[in-house]
């Protein structure tokens, strides 16, 4: 794609990576088949190529968001199908990130969205919070119908259904702390604990480092992470999500310094894909930008740091599992076979679901923020996972899970929960 950017203009960091973006774009399509919402919609605008005219249009000349413009970014999931399907190797991540950050410090929201995102913002990302709004749901439930009817208020009604009607109880695998390894040390690693998933979901974590122990890693829970900014800089949020990543690359580098680290293990791919991205989000910071790579550098989805245990292969245990491959796994850390291959060798057999590059429509805050694409995608995939008959679904990231589960009554797990029963732990609880 041919540019026109002044001199003047690409002295800014930011708009000379975006202008190399752009100038790998051929134009070629490939990208519209396998793109959600131009699936959904029908409409070029929400392709990523249309998406890309846009921005390039917005940035070139230095204007700037207007409401088309944060209309059709905003129906983008970044899932990045697009860049597992993309010829030329086109960086729509980065590109699309930056055309928040822009939307974010151009453009004032209705006020009804800048409410929705400023909650968001103030409270999935701090775990105390979240779960006194949870808690507080149980209260507004009844009135989620009635604010689904107005289209301002239609997010609030979706944070209402998807909300749990019980809360797990909290973890210790939450808490700071060290969990030695059963027998001879092969290995340790610092694990994240994570902001949502601790809270929806602690038993993930507490699977996780119950398996890796037996496994004779060493799993320390380092003090003072933070969400790993992965909310806040998909709404444009930078400065918000830098901090975090400069928090959490002074906490797992005190912990590296301290007793070495082989891994930094991740459960929810989402945060997986970002904490990968550190060295490039902090890559203009000079204080932390070799900080950061070394950090993302060393993380690893727990399949991934998993695949090199070389685990036993177990007997068959007569469950079919539908793999449901979280696109910030497929796409955004193109990791693929290592979860299925770990499902097989634990006895499970494991099918694909057709269209399995789709997203299911969670997305961070996509399915708050975008109800009615978000239910759309969820039915599609739901019906192709029941499709596959299975007894269960596994997948990699609790965004996944909290969506799915809203619309079938099929148990879904986490993978390395089906894992930790297999290798020597207690059966899952809602497989019981």
């Amino acid at each position: 794609m041919q540019t026109n950017f002044t001199a003047e203009q690409l002295a800014d960091p930011h708009v000379a990576t975006s202008e190399k973006i752009l100038r790998k774009c051929v134009h070629c399509g490939f990208c519209t088949a396998t793109c959600p919402t131009y699936v959904t919609l029908g409409n070029e605008l929400d392709s990523p190529r249309g998406r890309i005219y846009l921005i390039k249009d917005m940035l070139e000349n230095g204007r700037p968001a207007d409401a088309e413009v944060v209309t059709h970014i905003d129906r983008c999931l970044s899932c990045l199908a697009c860049t597992t399907t993309c010829p030329s190797g086109v960086d729509y991540m980065h590109l699309i990130d930056h055309a928040r950050m822009h939307i974010e410090e151009t453009y004032r929201r209705p006020f009804w969205n800048r409410l929705t995102r400023n909650v968001l913002a103030a409270v999935l990302p701090y775990p105390g919070r979240f779960r006194l709004a949870l808690k507080a749901a149980a209260l507004g439930r009844p009135f989620a119908g009635l604010l689904k009817r107005f289209k301002p208020l239609e997010p609030f009604g979706a944070m209402l259904d998807l909300a749990p009607r019980r809360l797990p109880k909290p973890s210790d695998s939450a808490k700071p702390g060290t969990h030695p390894a059963a027998g001879p040390r092969r290995g340790r690693v610092a694990i994240l604990s994570g902001c949502a998933q601790p809270v929806l979901k602690p038993e993930i974590n507490a699977a996780t480092i119950r398996l890796l122990t037996r496994l004779g890693v060493e799993v320390v829970a380092p003090e003072g992470e933070v969400c790993c900014g992965s909310l806040v800089h998909h709404m444009g949020r930078e400065a918000q999500a830098l901090e975090a990543a400069r928090r959490n690359v002074d906490v797992w580098l005190d912990e590296i310094e301290r007793g070495g680290l082989d891994a930094i293990i991740i459960t929810a791919s989402g945060c997986g894909t970002t904490i990968k991205d550190y060295g490039f989000m902090l890559r203009l910071d000079l204080a932390y930008a070799g900080k950061a790579a070394r950090v993302s550098a060393l993380a690893k989805d727990v399949t991934e740091y998993l695949a090199t245990l070389d685990l036993p292969q177990q007997e068959a245990r007569g469950l079919t599992v539908a793999y449901h491959s979280a696109c910030s796994m497929q796409h955004g850390q193109k990791i693929t076979l290592a979860p299925k291959t770990l499902l097989k060798k634990a006895g499970f057999v494991v099918r694909d679901p057709a269209e399995g590059h789709l997203c299911c429509g969670s997305a961070g805050t996509y399915n708050i923020l975008q109800p009615e694409i978000s239910g759309k995608l969820k039915a599609r995939k739901v019906k192709n996972i029941e499709a596959t008959k299975p007894d269960l679904i596994a997948t990699g990231n609790i965004g996944c899970i909290t969506q799915i589960a809203t619309g079938t009554q099929i148990p879904i797990l986490h993978t390395v929960e089906l894992l930790d029963w297999a290798y020597g732990g207690t059966k899952p609880a809602v497989l019981s």
